[in-house]
């Protein structure tokens, strides 16, 4: 009867299976294919003794046979399994390939991301690997014939031994090895962060965040703000260059020895050497830095519920334009007027997929001369964004060979990386040179300043990690510590009464981070309001007394 029901399921193109073997080749394909690399660094970090890597596999098994049995339902085993398996395919290829993990910042990045910048990291092994190590398990799966015990009973029998053995396993191997596993842990508490498919989670996580949260009451805060009349009577025109993927450690000013800043050199840019971001992906790191709050009490939830410094530069009468050419201003500049760089359009910068940040300045005149009174513009350039870091130049300007030119950057050398990153410097450095000499053409009209500052940085293959995303407590400096710049004349430092020297003496001492930039781009501007933190804005300690020193200067004269 069985042989006869099994012979005619195949011939109608299903394959039979018993679910309790089924959830056991899946649990043994997610511990010992898909977990590949958390039972690799376990391995590791044990001091390279196999037999922890073969007991974080049994483990990882018996753990997923445990976790599997609970949905394995008629109707539910496949509907969750099967988008399970192809997503998993797709986080173990980043994770073995880029050490990524996929924590619930990742994750929320990964939402946040635009079409064009996920097709960016498509390759031709992404693709294998998607297609051998997701589609082709889950076509397996949907063509399963999944059969059950002919009674309730019976098969509650069979999941109930099921359970006790793997349970039976894993209190096994705790048994003699629960102190070197809990020392593993407990000094390595990111491997959780590891796991595939945590991502699950943290997508239901993030889903829920965003679409099943109630939203927190809109807060205005900063609507006393005042801007402080500049002596010589001139407006201000600023624009701040928000900068993409760019890692302190790679800028010249900052003590790199190759040279990623020539076309600034000569303009008296101040660098400010020690800085660190609020967060490694943009998504975290871009609503954080704009907003009121320390990285260490960040909420995204009530950071898109309130005004950012943005809405109080609004607040004190500034124009405030938004030109976007890095896939979205993650809700920054939800109130204020913002221009989509298309791809598609006309510009000479553009191919259809991507711009090269000069796009930005296209037109900028225009916007310039149509505004009446203060001006804040905000350039979002696509910057140092990986992989396809050399799509983010003209090849004409590609300083340093041979350059890494493909997605999948695993099969360069690190050099090459390293090469074609800098040339997105160098393009970065470019494109700020060009927005100086278009600012410099109206001084006589308006007091005029530039500010460049990074997101976040950049992992270029230093201890096996690449791009960006590492949960920040694990994060190397080379995705957390950022370039910030200034530029200004001296009749701008005079016109809003600060001293030029004291910000100079800071840029090369003071500990800094983002959390000093909704403060000090205030202070820069010449707001005050009461949301803003004197402590935290770099120009309050730099502002002239009436003995025109500083309130930092120690050379007042002795009576």
């Amino acid at each position: 009867m069985l042989k006869s029901i099994s012979l005619t399921t195949i011939k109608n193109g299903n394959i039979p299976i018993n679910m309790v073997l089924l959830v056991i080749l899946l649990s043994l394909y997610y511990a010992v294919v898909l977990n590949y690399p958390i039972a690799e660094k376990i391995y590791i970090l044990s001091g390279h003794q196999s037999i922890f890597y073969y007991l974080s596999t049994a483990t990882l098994t018996f753990a997923f046979i445990i976790i599997f049995s609970l949905f394995a339902l008629p109707y539910l085993f496949k509907a969750i399994q099967i988008p399970l398996l192809l997503t998993s395919a797709l986080t173990f290829y980043a994770s073995l390939k880029y050490n990524i993990m996929f924590d619930y910042t990742m994750v929320e990045n990964i939402f946040e991301t635009n079409s064009g910048e996920a097709l960016s990291y498509i390759n031709a092994q992404s693709i294998l690997y998607f297609i051998f190590l997701g589609v082709l398990p889950a076509a397996f799966l949907f063509k399963t014939k999944i059969i059950y015990a002919n009674s309730i009973y019976r098969e509650l029998v069979n999941r109930i031994l099921l359970l006790s053995a793997a349970l039976g396993g894993i209190l096994l191997i705790a048994a003699f090895y629960y102190k070197d596993y809990a020392s593993i842990g407990r000094n390595n508490s990111y491997l959780n962060k590891m796991l595939n498919p945590a991502h699950a989670y943290n997508s239901y996580k993030y889903l829920h965040k965003r679409y099943f949260t109630e939203k927190l009451e809109y807060k205005i805060i900063g609507e006393d703000a005042n801007l402080k009349r500049a002596k010589n009577d001139k407006p201000t025109l600023m624009i701040l260059v928000l900068g993409e993927t760019a890692r302190s450690q790679n800028i010249a000013y900052n003590g790199y020895s190759r040279n990623t800043t020539p076309y600034t050199q000569g303009m008296e840019l101040i660098s400010f050497i020690n800085v660190s971001s609020c967060g490694t992906a943009t998504a975290q790191s871009l609503p954080c830095m704009f907003s009121n709050m320390n990285r260490s009490d960040y909420n995204k939830n009530r950071a898109d519920n309130q005004d950012n410094v943005l809405d109080i530069l609004s607040h004190a009468g500034v124009n405030l334009l938004w030109i976007e050419n890095d896939g979205g201003d993650k809700g920054v500049a939800k109130n204020i007027s913002t221009i989509q760089i298309n791809p598609s359009g006309n510009s000479d910068f553009c191919n259809g997929t991507t711009c090269y940040d000069e796009a930005l300045l296209e037109g900028i005149d225009d916007k310039i001369k149509n505004n009446q009174g203060n001006l804040l513009i905000t350039l979002h350039i696509i910057g140092s964004h990986g992989p396809t870091y050399w799509q983010r130049y003209p090849e004409s300007q590609a300083v340093f060979t041979p350059a890494c030119n493909r997605s999948d950057i695993e099969k360069c050398t690190d050099q090459e990386i390293i090469n074609v990153y800098d040339n997105t410097l160098i393009y970065t450095d470019y494109v700020i040179a060009l927005t100086i000499k278009k600012l410099t053409q109206y001084k006589d009209q308006y007091n005029v300043a530039l500010m460049y500052i990074s997101d976040h940085g950049e992992s270029l293959g230093e201890n096996g990690l690449y791009l960006h995303g590492t949960p920040y407590a694990i994060a190397p400096k080379q995705q957390t510590q950022v370039p910030w710049f200034m530029w200004f004349e001296n009749d701008y430092a005079d016109a809003k009464g600060f001293n030029k020297q004291c910000l100079i003496d800071k840029a090369g001492s003071a500990e800094l981070s983002h959390d000093n930039l909704f403060h000090t781009l205030l202070g820069f501007y010449g707001v005050d309001t009461s949301a803003k933190d004197n402590q935290l804005d770099l120009i309050d300690s730099c502002k002239l007394g009436s003995n025109g020193l500083a309130k930092t200067d120690s050379s007042s004269p002795q009576i």
